[in-house]
């Protein structure tokens, strides 16, 4: 009987809520004395897609750059429960960081498969004796790679892309390659910048459905993006920077009708009758 209560109450007991994908703890960073993040505090939650948005020079891509490894910053970044400290960009990307830029970074002489066969790099299972002798061990990772890189190409739909170079390549398809070859890498986390930057309103859509499906559950995906409209569809926690700071994190419904996210968007003089269905793209940050 003790037993079969043991399983009953198991069987109902609420699961314990998975831990955060990304914690922030005070992060800052200054250049030259201008303060452009100011002690962040905010956790993103492990799977699906959340967002990062803001006015321009609200600090977005700066706290991307300090989440991959490029800036150095005050305070404690940890990513599922790991501080990152002063882990080397190479380092978090062997962690499980991966991401995109803003306008894609790709090696133009090279074709779309070799620019997403390079995401897998940083996961190699073979050491510098093996690559430098072109081992069979090595040859067949290669195989391996190349063979992958084209089953992720299929799945964005432009398999047969594969050899072309990228630099002649449209932008809606480079923007998938560039998305492509971060995957490769199977991330945990999967941070993109501005993805939908010169593509219409459904290409994002369906990039952004294409790479939560390719991503998985294991994945957590934070986007950078300009089109409020797009994030409120797509995010489950939304992070709302405005001058290096946090002016609100929540859930979209939640950050759509706060009043200091309307005026920070919309400079409006009565924040006391918020009007969330304005909120919309704010294109041309830098930082």
């Amino acid at each position: 009987m003790t037993q079969a209560m043991s399983s009953e109450h198991s069987a109902t007991a609420p699961r314990a809520a998975a831990p955060p994908a990304l914690v922030a703890r005070r992060v800052g960073l200054s250049f030259a004395g201008l303060r452009a993040l100011d002690a962040l505090d905010f956790e993103i939650p492990a799977g699906g897609t959340s967002a990062v948005i803001g006015p321009n020079g609200a600090g977005k891509t700066t706290l991307f750059n300090c989440v991959s490894g490029l800036y150095r910053y005050e305070g404690e970044l940890t990513l599922h429960g790991r501080p990152l400290g002063q882990l080397r960009p190479h380092q978090r990307a062997r962690l499980g960081i991966a991401r995109t830029f803003q306008t894609p970074a790709l090696l133009d002489g090279e074709s779309a498969l070799q620019n997403v066969a390079l995401g897998g790099v940083a996961h190699s299972r073979v050491g510098v004796l093996h690559s430098m002798l072109a081992t069979p061990r090595r040859r067949q990772e290669e195989r391996e790679t190349l063979e992958r890189s084209f089953a992720v190409l299929d799945r964005f739909g432009i398999a047969a892309l594969a050899g072309r170079p990228v630099a002649g390549l449209a932008h809606g398809d480079r923007r998938r390659v560039e998305v492509a070859r971060a995957l490769m890498s199977t991330p945990s986390l999967l941070m993109l910048d501005e993805p939908a930057a010169g593509l219409g309103a459904e290409e994002a859509r369906d990039l952004l459905a294409e790479v939560e499906a390719h991503a998985g559950d294991d994945t957590t995906v934070l986007l950078v993006e300009h089109d409020v409209a797009l994030v409120m569809s797509v995010a489950r926690r939304v992070v709302v920077l405005d001058s290096g700071r946090l002016l609100a994190v929540g859930t979209p419904d939640e950050v759509r009708t706060d009043p200091r996210v309307v005026e920070a968007y919309l400079g409006a003089d009565d924040v006391d009758e918020p009007a969330p269905e304005r909120l919309h793209a704010v294109s041309g940050e830098t930082a």
